[in-house]
């Protein structure tokens, strides 16, 4: 099963720079996330945010933020704990009320909603931690979910590594950035294929 773009949303959790010193290999992680956030905001994916504990560790990096349509300030090491659920799968909008007089032509029928964008494609720190509890609680409320393993650390290797088995094991698809992008695009005739060069040379 490839990784569908219509079907993604990217969720980056707790890059902050006050953690970044002491996660193991974190330059290339922040990299491969920085990356990803930038071609999801040019195909139209959605990317969300979260920051553990901002008044202690500081906001979500500046490069990534500017890519979220929103960013969830959360104390729980789950984001699902804190409402990110909510921003996934959106409530339907409500169906217009009035009688068939008072209402413009166009909202006599029903509107079509928006496509449910089940695939979400998480990346952050620590693995072991935050990204392997919102992760599985998205696997729990029937999302797929991407973990994009290269894009993703702990403070040890050790640790990291434990929660890629743990995730594995409850379902969730391990992937790199590249995988990602490259499933997004699909073809060399994708409008976004120079991009996706430019960023992953």
């Amino acid at each position: 099963m490839l990784l569908d773009v219509q079907e993604s949303q990217l969720v980056l959790v707790d890059f902050q720079p006050r953690l970044q010193a002491a996660m193991h290999d974190a330059s290339a992680v922040w990299a491969h996330a920085t990356r990803l956030a930038q071609l999801a905001r040019e195909l139209q994916v959605p990317v969300w945010g979260t920051e553990q504990n901002p008044s202690k560790l500081g906001s979500l990096d500046e490069c990534m933020r500017q890519h979220c349509a929103q960013v969830l300030a959360k104390m729980q090491f789950s984001a699902v704990e804190e409402g990110l659920g909510e921003w996934l799968s959106p409530e339907p909008v409500a169906a217009p009320r009035g009688n068939a007089r008072s209402l413009p032509r166009h909202l006599h029928k029903p509107q079509p909603t928006a496509p449910l964008r089940q695939s979400i494609v998480i990346a952050g720190v620590e693995a072991h931690v935050c990204v392997l509890q919102t992760a599985l609680d998205l696997i729990e409320d029937e999302f797929d979910v991407w973990v994009v393993t290269d894009a993703c650390t702990s403070r040890t290797e050790r640790n990291r590594d434990a929660a890629y088995d743990r995730l594995a094991g409850a379902g969730a698809e391990l992937v790199t950035a590249e995988m990602v992008a490259f499933e997004w695009v699909r073809s060399a005739e994708h409008p976004s294929f120079k991009s996706l060069q430019q960023l992953f040379k």
